[in-house]
Order: C-alpha cells, then sequence, then structure tokens
C-alpha cells in the first residue's frame, strides 16, 4: 500500500479564520487530497514518512491562532496520479467537488471550503466531528446551519453515481449532530453537577452560556422533528431541561445574593423611619434592603447592581429562546417578592382583612389611614415604577416576559394596598370618617393616570381596573357619609332644651363639620357630579349645583330640626332667642368659608332675613306687653293719674321679670346681642319717657310720680344692657 499524502496549498487570495484548530487524520494511505499544481510552490507535504514510525493516525495542530483555506476546487487522486470521480464502490474516492465551488463571493467560497474538508475527512467520524465543531464555535459564518444548509444544496450524484451520495450526507449530519450532544452534554454535565455557583467565575458563566447556545442551535437544526432525529432532538431536549432548571437556579441565586449582600447605605437599602415608633419593628428583622419613604417622588430605586442586572439579562434571553420565559419570570418575582413586599411594610402597613378593618377602633384606623396615604404614594410613585424599570431592563427586547415579570412581582403588594382602601370604603359610614376617606380619594385619585401607564400591558390590566374600582367604591363611601350625616340631623332627638336659648350641638357640630369638609370642595364636587353622571366642568364661581343642592338640602333640614327643638320653651321668647342664635351662628360658618361659594349671597340674604324676623318675634312676644301698659289712650285728671300709677306698678313688675329672665338667656354672638338691645331700647325707652312725662302732668298725684317710678329713663336702658348674658341677675 502508498503512502498517503496531504498537500495543502496557499494560494495569493487567502481567507483568515482565526481559531486554534486541531485536526484528527485517520488512513491516509488510501487517497491524496491535492490542489491544482499552480500552487505547487508553496506546497507542504506529510505522509506517514515523515512520521517517527508508520502509524495510521496523524495529528496536525494549527495553533497559530490562524487557520489558512484556500479556495479552489479540490479533487482526489489516487496514489497513480489519476482523478477519481465519483463511483458506487466508495474506495478512494471523495465525493465530486461541485463546480458551483467557484462561487460569485469569498464567503460562499469559504462555505464551500469547509463543507468540502468535512465531507472529504467526514470518511472518519471523529476528524469530522472535530471539524465541524471548531468551524461552527469559531466563525457566525460557518454556523452548521449554514452548513448543513449548503451541505443539502450541494449534494447532489457524483459523475457516475447513484444516490449513495445523498445517503451519506444525511449520515453525516445526524452522526455529526449525535457527536456534537454528546460533546455538549459532557461540557453541560460538568456544569451542572458542580455545588458551586456558576456565576461565582464570570468565565464559567460564559462557557455556560455558550454551551447552551450550541444546545439551542443543534435543537433549531433538528426541527422540525423528523422519524430520523426524533431521538436526537429527544436528547437535546433532555439535555435543555438540565440546563434551564440550572440557569433558573443560578438565576433566583443572582437576585437573592444581590438584594442581601446591598449597601446599606444604598438608595434601595436604607430603614425605615417607621423602625423607631417600635411597633412595626420585629425587634429581630435587622436591616433589610428597602425603599426609603420620601417626600420627593422624582426617584428610581436600582434594587439590583448594573453587573447583576446584565447577567440576570443575559440568563433571561437564553431562557426565552428555548422556551422557558414564562418560567424566568416567575422565577424572577418569587426570588424579588420579598424585597417589594418587606419594603412594604417597613412603611408601616400589614396585611390586613375587611373584617379586621372595620373591626379597629376609630383612633386605630385614623392612624393606619395615614400612614396608608404614604404608603400608597411611596409604592406606586417609586417602588413600583422602578420594578418596572427592572424588569424593562433584565427582559430587554423579550416584552411580554418583562409585563408577566413586572406583574406578578408587584401583583400582591399592589393588591395589599387597594384592598385596605376597599375595606375602608366598603365599612361603617359614620360622618366622622368622611376627612380620612375623602383623602383616600384623593391619593387614589392622583394617582389613577399613574397607574393606567404603570399597568397597561395585558398581565396588569387588572390592578389597573381594580385601582379605577376602589377610587368609585371611596367616592360613594363619601357621598354615604353625606347622606348619613342628613339622616343624623334628621334624627336627632328634642329631649332637652339648651338652658337660656343657646346654641344646640348640633348646630355647632354640623357646621364645623360641613365647614371642614368644605376644605376639599373640588372634590367634593367631583365625587357628587360622578353620581349624577355631569360632564361640564366645576365652574370656580359656582360650582356644582349638585353639591350646592346636597349642602343646601342638609342647612333646610338642620333648621327644620332647629324648628322642633324651639318648641320644647315654654316661653316663647325664648325660643325665638333660640332660633337666631343658631341661626346666627350658620349664617356666619357659611359665610367665612368655602360654604359661601357654594350657597351663595342669596342664600345668606335669605337666612339673615329669617333671623331679622325671628328678631321681630321676640320682641312681639316679650315686650309687646310691656308697651300695651305704658299706653295712656289720653286719659286726664285724677282719674287718669290713679290708672297711670296702676299702670306703672304693672310695668315694674313686667320688666323685673324680663330682666330677672332675660339677663340668664344667652346671645352668643356679640352683634346679635348689640343689635337686640338696641332694638329692646328702641322701643322701650320712649314709650317709658313718654308715660313718665304725661304721669308727671296728671294733677297732684303725678307731682310724686318719681315715688312712684322704680326705674329712672337711664336705669331702664342700663337694665335693658344687661340682657342675654347668661348671668341670671336679680334685681
Amino acid at each position: 500500500m502508498e503512502a498517503a499524502q496531504l498537500s495543502l496549498s496557499f494560494p495569493p487570495s487567502l481567507l483568515l479564520l482565526p481559531l486554534s484548530l486541531s485536526l484528527r487524520v485517520i488512513s491516509f494511505s488510501s487517497f491524496v487530497c491535492q490542489p491544482p499544481d499552480v500552487y505547487s510552490e508553496n506546497r507542504v507535504l506529510l505522509s506517514p514518512d515523515t512520521l517517527p514510525h508508520p502509524i495510521q493516525t496523524l495529528n496536525l495542530t494549527l495553533s497559530s491562532k490562524a487557520l489558512i483555506l484556500a479556495c479552489w476546487p479540490w479533487r482526489t487522486k489516487a496514489s497513480d496520479g489519476r482523478s477519481v470521480g465519483g463511483g458506487g464502490s466508495g474506495k478512494g474516492v471523495v465525493e465530486r467537488f461541485p463546480t458551483g465551488m467557484a462561487a460569485e463571493n469569498g464567503e460562499d467560497k469559504l462555505l464551500a471550503a469547509v463543507r468540502h474538508i468535512a465531507k472529504t475527512l467526514g470518511r472518519t467520524e471523529t476528524m469530522a466531528d472535530d471539524i465541524l465543531q471548531i468551524f461552527s464555535t469559531f466563525d457566525g459564518r460557518l454556523s452548521r446551519e449554514r452548513l448543513s444548509e449548503k451541505q443539502q444544496e450541494d449534494g447532489i450524484l457524483g459523475d457516475g453515481g447513484g444516490g449513495g451520495v445523498a445517503a451519506g450526507d444525511d449520515r453525516l449530519s445526524l452522526s455529526s449532530v449525535d457527536r456534537t450532544l454528546r460533546s455538549l452534554d459532557r461540557q453541560i454535565s460538568r456544569f451542572v453537577a458542580s455545588e458551586r455557583l456558576i456565576w461565582s467565575n464570570s468565565a464559567d458563566a460564559s462557557a455556560f452560556l455558550e454551551a447552551v447556545d450550541d444546545l439551542l442551535a443543534t435543537i433549531h437544526d433538528l426541527e422540525p422533528p423528523a422519524p430520523g432525529n426524533k431521538p436526537l432532538l429527544d436528547r437535546a431536549d433532555n439535555l435543555l431541561q438540565k440546563c434551564m432548571l440550572r440557569l433558573e437556579d443560578e438565576f433566583r441565586s443572582l437576585i437573592e445574593r444581590s438584594d442581601a449582600g446591598l449597601p446599606l447605605d444604598a438608595p434601595a437599602a436604607v430603614s425605615s423611619p417607621f423602625d423607631s415608633d417600635g411597633e412595626d419593628s420585629d425587634g429581630d428583622d435587622g436591616r433589610v434592603p428597602v425603599a426609603h419613604p420620601v417626600t420627593d417622588y422624582d426617584i428610581i430605586i436600582d434594587a439590583l447592581p448594573p453587573g447583576t442586572v446584565s447577567d440576570l439579562h443575559e440568563i433571561a434571553r437564553r431562557m426565552v429562546a428555548a422556551g422557558f420565559g414564562r418560567e424566568c419570570a416567575e422565577v424572577y418575582a418569587l426570588a424579588h417578592r420579598d424585597f417589594v413586599e418587606e419594603s412594604v411594610a417597613r412603611l408601616g402597613i400589614r396585611p390586613r382583612t375587611a373584617e379586621e378593618v372595620q373591626g379597629t377602633r376609630r383612633a386605630d384606623l385614623e392612624e393606619e389611614i395615614a400612614r396608608w396615604i404614604k404608603a400608597f404614594k411611596m409604592v406606586f410613585r417609586i417602588l413600583i415604577p422602578s420594578e418596572r424599570r427592572l424588569c424593562d431592563r433584565i427582559f430587554a427586547g423579550l416584552p411580554p416576559f418583562a409585563d408577566l415579570a413586572f406583574a406578578a412581582v408587584s401583583r400582591a403588594s399592589a393588591i395589599q394596598l387597594l384592598s385596605f382602601a376597599d375595606a375602608v370604603a366598603i365599612g361603617n359610614r359614620a360622618p366622622e370618617r368622611l376627612f380620612r376617606v375623602v383623602d383616600m380619594y384623593e391619593a387614589v385619585r392622583d394617582l389613577i393616570p399613574d397607574l393606567d401607564l404603570l399597568f397597561s400591558d395585558q398581565y396588569s390590566t387588572f390592578l389597573r381596573t381594580e385601582a379605577a374600582t376602589v377610587s368609585k367604591s371611596l367616592a360613594a363611601a363619601i357621598r354615604g357619609i353625606f347622606m348619613e350625616l342628613e339622616n343624623l340631623i334628621r334624627r336627632d332627638p328634642a329631649l332637652a332644651s339648651v338652658p337660656g336659648g343657646g346654641l344646640h350641638p348640633i348646630t355647632r357640630y354640623v357646621m364645623n363639620y360641613l365647614r371642614a369638609a368644605c376644605v376639599s370642595r373640588r372634590t367634593l364636587e367631583e365625587v357628587m357630579e360622578e353620581d349624577t353622571g355631569t360632564a361640564s366642568p366645576p365652574d370656580p364661581d359656582r360650582p356644582s349645583s349638585s353639591l350646592a343642592v346636597q349642602i343646601s338640602w342638609m342647612m333646610d333640614v338642620l333648621q327644620g330640626n332647629l324648628e322642633v327643638k324651639s318648641r320644647i320653651y315654654r316661653q316663647p321668647s325664648l325660643s325665638y332667642i333660640f332660633l337666631m342664635n343658631n341661626g346666627r351662628y350658620i349664617i356666619q360658618k357659611v359665610r367665612d368659608s368655602e360654604l359661601s361659594v357654594l350657597l351663595g349671597e342669596e342664600w345668606i340674604r335669605r337666612q339673615m332675613a329669617r333671623v331679622r324676623r325671628w328678631g321681630i318675634e321676640y320682641q312681639r312676644a316679650t315686650w309687646s306687653k310691656v308697651i300695651a301698659v305704658l299706653r295712656t289712650d289720653g286719659a286726664t285728671g285724677s282719674a287718669s293719674a290713679k290708672a297711670m300709677r296702676e299702670r306703672l306698678r304693672v310695668f315694674n313688675a313686667y320688666f323685673d321679670e324680663i330682666y330677672r329672665a332675660q339677663t340668664a338667656w344667652v346671645v352668643a354672638d356679640e352683634q346679635l346681642k348689640t343689635e337686640l338691645r338696641i332694638s329692646v331700647s328702641e322701643l322701650v325707652l320712649p314709650a317709658y319717657r313718654n308715660f313718665l312725662g304725661r304721669y308727671r302732668n296728671a294733677g297732684e298725684t303725678g307731682k310724686h310720680a318719681e315715688k312712684h317710678a322704680r326705674y329712672s329713663e337711664e336705669d331702664v336702658e342700663a337694665r335693658i344692657g344687661e340682657l342675654f348674658e347668661g348671668t341670671g341677675k336679680r334685681s
């Protein structure tokens, strides 16, 4: 048997492929691969004669990091120099190199040359495996997919052959994939079996990802499944499952390790000030990376270092490419959810059922609501938007899975906060809860536009819907509280009168309540308009009629209740003092608050007219009999003098009685008190002055009028000035 010769020629036009190549060539004794003689001056001759001893295996190593490939039509020659074409025997024969090898561009030439090398050396399985593995690893142009495509295009019959060549190509392809899978299995198994984290070493991480990429490319080559490659595809899928499980573990470890290792002074790793209260600390929880409560919400929390985010992104890319995107998103959510939930807990928010919320004492619930409002703004303006940004970075270019991960990691905390608000909304409608409910409504309403953007993807839509539902529930609660206030006023019993006809507690409560509530007038207008469905925007000068009607109706209910209570008094004059006191108080509270904008000046004028009418009724009920006594009806002489003396005695008795009673009565408003005294003086003093003048002129008896007149004109005026002080003075 003649010695085999392998001749490689370096033509002037060379293609340079960077790599370190080791080729194992078996049984060269039956053929010689030889390029055209035109390049013989650069020929390198290798034969068993050049080796130390005659063996059948030749190792050729190019360690210069460059393999120079010539692009020429290769052909096979027997030892006698004859060119050998295709045939059926297979001895000393390789496939006829197609004329398409002389492609128009260099890349096609390169692919053709590499394909031909694989075919030529493919008679030995190990060498073909090495060639294909190395070429596909070190140059994207020489991927297995492209080489396979070229082999299928060029896998035609030889000049003198039948169908043996095409069948050989199929055997070569499946055999090559089998060897590739064995090689990848060895490499991947080494990583999968390791107890040490792969990402603790960057080189190992890169190598593992490269192996995963090769495996994914191999699986792609095997698809769609065919009867011949199904066992190989099953093996590849099983190996891929191992890779994905290990990638899940690495993904989870990267997140948990980063969360635990963040510096405590980092933006995402600070202790919440709520810890100082003591009520929210467990005592053994230490300092955990959390989002810090702030008043400036225009910040972003970087919960993971940039390097970790990059590593997670590379893992996510492979898992998504392998069809494990949903699993990757779920792993992210499970690993990072604790960070989000712990951050919410450090803001003073704990999971509460609706029954627990509704059973909380009023003072405690108000404290919880105050904490909730701060936490709600913090979570939905900083914490969850930061999570959105983090998911977008980790799953960059993989939007469905970024959305899925974000929804999974934020769902629990978002629902926890919204559920608390919903529990408050459906709870007790006691009027004193209005102010905190309004605060909660405003917090949710102000964030609805941000939440619509934040939860715009398909997986978070239900959170956006839930937020809108909670906002409507809080609005309904506000309207319900107003109805409850109206019922409270209507049902307030008239059991006992207020001493001295003073201000009734229900008047003070209702007016101060409405005055405080109308600080949020625009919010209340919005809520009431929502109930009526009015689409017109509120007028700043004349706001929503629905709220104005609601308040006006409530005022009417209050006035009706006060009129019922006024009937408790036995003295009609005192009932009018009671009505005037309460009516004047209502007017004052309306004038110095947003109620004046709602009710308008016309309503105030009507109320003032009502108070004046009550004042007139008071004068009529109290002083009409006094004025009647002081009338002389033009009588003269001694008889009239005696009658006038009797009238003076009656006047003294009436005046003493009024003075004793009405100095104990109360008129709280100083202006009203002054107005009442002036009106009484203007009514009584002229009549008394006129009466005394007539009495003095009434004959001999009138000359001693001062003996019978207990009060001088000045005394009467002074005593009128002491009325309504609530002191109960006696004469």
